[in-house]
């Protein structure tokens, strides 16, 4: 009689629950997903913060012609022509002017073999053995080149920072079309930006040189 009210109570009680199973199995997967995210973040972090190879972390020798001067200096050959000419370099040339440092405002403009470029977006290392100048190179405060004097005469400057690049494009676009249009102008000027909105200033000047140069 004992054994067979045990037996009764023992098929009363509940059998194991499957959801607790599935439960368990699926906080085990997310435990281990998260365990693997982890180590996948840890080795991300850890590239990160690796160092650069030698070939990039380490200093080559640039010989620049600058203004019609050579000019030597160590810089790493990630280094942009803008950089080295303004830090790299002693005296620093500071005429071109960091501002973007992404090829699309033009106040870094300087001249490369008598063709504007943006020396942000140049390397230094590939700027070797080519004519680099810049507005200093252009002229000086004594004896400004028509481009320059136009710019003083016309008040074709506000906050001057723009002023280098414009200058320099302006310069070499009068070499190539010395009599333009307004319309010639403008369109030269199309890759330097002026925040100051001076823009009719700038491009009076440059006409105002282009018919000084003719003169």
């Amino acid at each position: 009689m004992t054994k067979s009210r045990d037996r009764q109570e023992d098929q009363k009680q509940p059998g194991h629950d499957p959801s607790r199973r599935k439960f368990l199995k699926g906080v085990g997967i997310v435990g281990a997903g998260a365990a693997i995210a982890d180590q996948l973040w840890v080795e991300a972090e850890a590239e990160e913060q690796r160092p650069a190879p030698d070939d990039i972390k380490g200093r080559v020798k640039v010989v620049l012609d600058v203004n019609g001067e050579k000019r030597t200096s160590q810089v790493e050959p990630r280094t942009t022509l803008l950089n080295t000419l303004r830090n790299h370099l002693g005296p620093a040339v500071t005429g071109p002017k960091l501002v973007c440092d992404m090829g699309t405002c033009g106040a870094c403009t300087v001249l490369l073999d008598g063709k504007p470029v943006y020396s942000c977006l140049v390397l230094a290392v590939d700027a070797e053995n080519k004519k680099i100048t810049t507005v200093e190179g252009l002229g000086s405060p004594d004896k400004p080149n028509a481009v320059q004097a136009a710019f003083v005469e016309n008040d074709a400057l506000m906050c001057g920072f723009c002023t280098p690049g414009f200058v320099t494009t302006i310069s070499a676009y009068l070499k190539k079309n010395p009599n333009p249009t307004l319309a010639e102008v403008r369109e030269a000027c199309k890759g330097n930006f002026c925040r100051c909105g001076t823009y009719p200033r700038v491009f009076e000047a440059a006409l105002a040189a282009a018919k000084a140069s003719r003169a």
